[in-house]
């Protein structure tokens, strides 16, 4: 199976849309390609998300080009006259899946709890290329995303991310550090590769780390895309690996 992760730096407008397109024509040999979190609409819309947020029938083009591989992309959708941070999965010519954000991050330089609707749940869905489950950033950061994860029948996680860079270190960027923590956690709880994707860029003084991986159902990272670089990386994933995971997780 062959995955392409998309580092983007996305801008805050609707021209998101052609450059995805774009980058979709580019990697369309993979089976699936994953964007970041809000990939379509940026980040810090805050008043300007009610005039810029999507809807679906909006994504048409992406329909479309699902037919050459598998999106899984993030953006501000409309959805029963609310908007939410979503994650959407197109397969064949159809939006196959979306996931809602269930925990909106209202602390410190986050806001979305004042702009944007919550999800309530997390659930695995058929694809072409395996049971999946998606989650979006801050989701992954509660003990029950994780259970609800490793309790489902997903084969593979996707996690898209606008991960803003935070507590540098000279070993590092702290907020690194923890995001390994949980989505090696992620991977060894539910025997599965996971995905993550974050973007970069910059929105109003906030900095966007990238570093996007793969990590593997032994917990280990197997690919990882660098700091602050948009970029774009096809990889290939060992099955194998997912298959040892869960033989151990069973018999030992």
């Amino acid at each position: 199976m062959k995955i392409a992760l998309i580092q983007s730096a996305p801008k805050l407008n609707r021209s998101n849309l052609v450059e995805v397109s774009t980058m979709i024509d580019q990697y369309s040999d993979a089976n699936v390609i994953v964007f970041p979190e809000l990939a379509l609409s940026g980040y810090l819309l805050q008043d300007k998300l009610f005039e810029d947020a999507w809807r679906v029938e909006e994504l048409e083009t992406l329909a479309h080009q699902s037919r050459q591989c598998d999106i899984v992309i993030g953006a501000a959708l409309w959805d029963e006259g609310k908007v939410y941070n979503s994650a959407l999965y197109f397969s064949k010519g159809e939006l196959l899946h979306i996931h809602h954000k269930n925990h909106l991050p209202t602390y410190g330089m986050f806001e979305e709890g004042r702009y944007f609707a919550a999800g309530n749940e997390i659930r695995a869905f058929e694809t072409p290329n395996g049971t999946a489950v998606m989650v979006v950033c801050e989701d992954l950061w509660r003990a029950e995303t994780i259970a609800a994860i490793a309790e489902s029948d997903a084969e593979i996680v996707y996690v898209l991310a606008s991960s803003p860079a935070r507590d540098f270190q000279e070993e590092g960027i702290g907020i690194e550090a923890q995001w390994d923590a949980l989505l090696k956690a992620a991977a060894l709880l539910s025997h599965n590769y996971v995905i993550f994707v974050n973007r970069v860029g910059f929105e109003d003084g906030l900095g966007f780390w990238g570093g996007s991986r793969v990590v593997t159902p032994m917990g280990s990272i197997e690919y990882k895309m660098g700091l602050f670089e948009a970029e774009g990386l096809s990889v290939e994933l060992n099955h194998h690996l997912q298959k040892l995971g869960r033989y151990i997780a069973k018999n030992f």
